[in-house]
């Protein structure tokens, strides 16, 4: 009987290349959602790319990170528990609590309910944004923290810090063999029409919205590579009680933005570079340009060495995922 995954927030960009990747390597994926009439959406963006025999072994369960309701239920008979549910906002929202709070509640009663039904094995989705200390000059690695008393942390980081933290507190004191996979600005083709902030983004530099770019440092990787990462850290205990970060490399906006011009010559993608004042302008009548002010001009190498020796990732370019969402988002009429 093949082992049973509880895959949290599946309709999620990442979670269902996750789903993927557990359903072709021989798992039960039960994947939880907020509302059970999407069943069929996620199942139908899934479909396509596993045998009938794999669909076959995918489930859904509605569970919400705010109520207690059904995560008992949904728990029973669970080998392992893929925590991936998590807001993501392209915006900042103007009370962080919207973000903090589900995260990091959502968390902890993912794991109370985890324990409670003696799953001892839980992999968590964080990100990048709960390692990097922008206080910090020079490469950083697992071993960093998001320092969520900085003036220049947004909501967003504080969220996965805050949840990332309590998730190692509570596995420490519970006795669950926990590990985190912390993916960057995650792109590559979506596997349907519901996708992530970060392929919005994209979206917006090949409609040539903006004049220039913000010269903004991005760690990049591909979902498939996420995806990979979290199948391995499932299949290999010897991942648990460590952080992987989910990194290929770093591109600025103007670096990806001439990638795609390059890929896509037809298109009008501005390539130019935008002066923090211009932004800060366009930042009042815009919110998404608001947010992005205070990453402007900081740059944060990452080493991704535990990824590549420790899992034995081969990571696309960010070159690739760059150009696999492009070609999407243009092959589907999304630009």
């Amino acid at each position: 009987m093949a082992e049973t995954i509880l895959l949290t927030g599946i309709s999620g960009f990442i979670a269902k290349h996750v789903a993927v990747k557990l359903l072709a390597a021989g798992y039960a994926v039960r994947g939880s959602v907020r509302r059970l009439e999407r069943a069929d959406e996620v199942r139908a963006a899934i479909a396509p790319h596993v045998e009938v025999e794999a669909l076959s072994r995918l489930t859904f369960v509605a569970l919400d990170l705010e109520a207690d309701a059904g995560w008992a239920q949904a728990m029973a008979g669970v080998d392992v528990l893929v925590h991936t549910a998590s807001p993501f906002p392209v915006e900042q929202p103007k009370d962080e609590a919207v973000l903090i709070r589900p995260a990091v509640e959502g968390t902890l009663r993912a794991l109370r309910a985890a324990k409670a039904a003696g799953v001892g094995r839980v992999v968590l989705t964080s990100s990048t944004v709960a390692v990097i200390d922008t206080g910090v000059a020079g490469v950083q690695d697992e071993t960093n923290w998001c320092n969520t008393d900085a003036p220049d942390t947004s909501a967003y980081g504080k969220s996965k810090t805050l949840a990332e933290r309590a998730a190692w507190d509570f596995a420490a004191a519970e006795g669950i063999a926990l590990t985190t996979i912390n993916p960057g600005f995650v792109l590559g083709a979506p596997l349907d029409k519901h996708y992530g902030s970060s392929t919005g983004v994209i979206r917006r530099i090949l409609r040539g919205k903006d004049p220039m770019m913000p010269l903004i440092d991005f760690p990049v990787v591909d979902v498939r590579d996420v995806a990979e990462m979290h199948l391995r850290a499932v299949q290999r205990p010897e991942t648990a009680g460590a952080r992987f970060l989910a990194v290929a490399g770093t591109m600025t906006m103007p670096a990806m933005a001439k990638v795609l011009k390059q890929a896509f010559p037809a298109r009008r993608i501005p390539t130019g570079v935008a002066p923090v004042w211009l932004l800060r302008v366009l930042g009042i009548f815009d919110a998404q340009i608001r947010s992005v002010v205070p990453m402007v001009g900081k740059m944060h190498p990452i080493n991704n060495a535990r990824a590549r020796e420790g899992m034995g990732m081969n990571f696309i370019s960010p070159e690739g995922a760059l150009r696999a969402t492009g070609t999407w988002l243009i092959e589907n009429g999304e630009v």
